[in-house]
């Protein structure tokens, strides 16, 4: 398999702060990986040593073949970034931010128009080719670092919590470019807090805490692996929990896990379990019982729940 990026044992300190704990991953030719993890947890020191924002201190990193220490510029040419803050140039209208960025890919003044325009037509934004960047709201301005990103015909696009900020509906706008992106062969590493972005646009996924990998694998995978099919969350305050009720559950094959002052309840059969919570002195009403997703394990992986 043609792998893009490869990392073995990677590590990073910052002072006395150890970001990377001797992480290991490769990233496959024309998949999503995305990289899941608390702030903190290490992704962000991640993407900058595979954009050459940061030097690989240790363990070794392979990118496009060639083995680096500080990404050089030309594997740079290969790369399109997306950070996480909007770094537009105010001073310039839309089409002359793409423009300017394709001069430093070297493009021709005939060659960047072209481009920019054909990237303002896919991301939807060739009726605000001469606006102002401070007239364009939140996700247009993301789809607008997107399209920069993409001015060089990248190999691989590093996106960096690419729709922190968006309404719902500016998210999956940005979702459905990403998956055009990837429909055309285009490997695209991520990172996100959004579990629904994680579920919607990745092949495979990096749970990351405290700079290590807890687990890796599709979507579906980690929720097979590590969490039971079903979840209950209880609804009500943990006072008015029956003492009780994480040895009954335990006793029925199920598991309970508490995140802070809520409660959930996980069993392979979810409707036998839930039939069984009246009897047991907490009211089903109060209940919501619905199928395990990526945040049950996030949750169960990182520590933040703590289960019985």
């Amino acid at each position: 398999m043609n792998h893009v990026v490869t990392a073995e044992n990677l590590g990073k300190c910052y002072g006395d702060l150890r970001a990377l704990n001797g992480i290991s991953f490769a990233i496959s030719e024309g998949e999503c990986c995305g990289f899941l993890g608390h702030n903190g947890a290490g992704k962000s020191t991640t993407m900058r040593m595979i954009y050459g924002l940061s030097t690989v201190d240790e363990g070794r990193l392979t990118i496009l073949g060639r083995s680096v220490r500080l990404t050089p510029p030309d594997i740079k040419r290969l790369i399109g970034v997306v950070p996480q803050e909007d770094n537009l140039d105010p001073d310039l209208d839309v089409l002359a931010n793409l423009e300017v960025y394709g001069g430093l890919f070297g493009l021709s003044r005939r060659e960047a128009n072209e481009r920019s325009r054909e990237l303002l037509a896919f991301m939807g934004l060739e009726d605000k080719a001469g606006a102002r960047i401070d007239e364009l709201s939140g996700g247009l301005k993301r789809r607008l670092v997107i399209a920069r990103a993409l001015i060089n015909r990248p190999r691989l696009v590093v996106l960096d919590e690419p729709t922190t900020g968006l309404d719902p509906q500016a998210r999956h706008l940005v979702w459905q470019k990403l998956r055009a992106l990837k429909s055309e062969g285009v490997t695209l590493v991520l990172t996100t807090h959004y579990m629904e972005e994680a579920a919607q646009l990745c092949d495979r996924l990096l749970v990351m805490h405290e700079g290590a990998i807890l687990a890796e694998g599709s979507p579906r995978q980690l929720v097979e692996r590590h969490v039971l099919p079903w979840a209950i969350e209880v609804l009500v305050p943990l006072e008015q929990v029956p003492p009780d009720l994480a040895d009954k559950v335990a006793a029925a094959g199920g598991a309970v896990m508490q995140v802070v002052d809520g409660l959930f309840l996980y069993a392979a059969d979810g409707e036998g379990l839930w039939s069984r919570l009246g009897g047991w002195g907490l009211p089903p009403h109060a209940c919501f019982l619905r199928p395990a997703n990526l945040e049950d394990v996030f949750l169960k992986l990182t520590g933040k729940g703590e289960e019985d």
